[in-house]
């Protein structure tokens, strides 16, 4: 059973919202953004449209929240990578990595909405939207700091600016593999360790 039907037949009306939200993400990552409406997606779940709109005022409420989602969703993944031990340091930069390549390509039309001009440009974003999206780069400088006090990246940098250039070329990667411009996803694993060794610090062999 897809997300679609699972939130139609087992919502009530306290997971209302977060029913929406489900059959949302789920029609943004199969039939993208375009097919996105409040109308639509009150449909599916099968309540009014008038029930839609109790929870989001318009569609562009919707998508930041859609988002917000994203955002929390990558930064759990990335917080149980760091709780893992690694025999060596440099595996678990490496996974982190390859972590958020995978997450992008993998979740192709929602990573657009995260990081897309639809919900940014102009001022954009909503309350929402930035209660997820800010800790969540906030958490991407936490561990660039703790990866500089390992010796697993350079210290010569600031923590900002350095967490800065690292998302600024793992987003690149990302975008060009999601928007087909690199058409071999097979080298993805190259590009990952490449990247990694453009960042880890040249004297650090753990």
């Amino acid at each position: 059973m897809n997300h679609i039907s699972k939130a139609k037949s087992s919502y009530h009306h306290g997971d209302l919202r977060q029913s929406l939200l489900v059959t949302a993400t789920e029609m943004l990552n199969t039939q993208g953004i375009n097919s996105l409406s409040l109308r639509k997606i009150a449909e599916n779940v099968g309540v009014s449209r008038t029930a839609a709109y109790h929870h989001f005022k318009d569609k562009h409420d919707l998508l930041c929240a859609i988002a917000a989602q994203g955002f929390s969703q990558w930064q759990q993944q990335a917080e149980q990578l760091m709780a893992k031990q690694y025999a060596v340091k440099k595996q678990a930069y490496r996974e982190f990595v390859s972590a958020y390549i995978h997450f992008a390509t993998e979740n192709a039309n929602l990573y657009d909405l995260m990081f897309g001009r639809t919900i940014w440009k102009d001022q954009g974003s909503n309350e929402t939207l930035r209660q997820a999206a800010y800790p969540s780069f906030d958490y991407q400088v936490k561990i660039t700091q703790h990866w500089q006090t390992l010796g697993l990246l350079p210290q010569t940098t600031s923590a900002l600016r350095l967490a800065q250039v690292i998302w600024g070329t793992l987003h690149g990667i990302a975008k060009l593999l999601i928007d087909g411009i690199y058409k071999d996803n097979t080298n993805v694993d190259e590009m990952c360790d490449c990247a990694v060794q453009l960042f880890v610090s040249t004297q650090t062999n753990s």
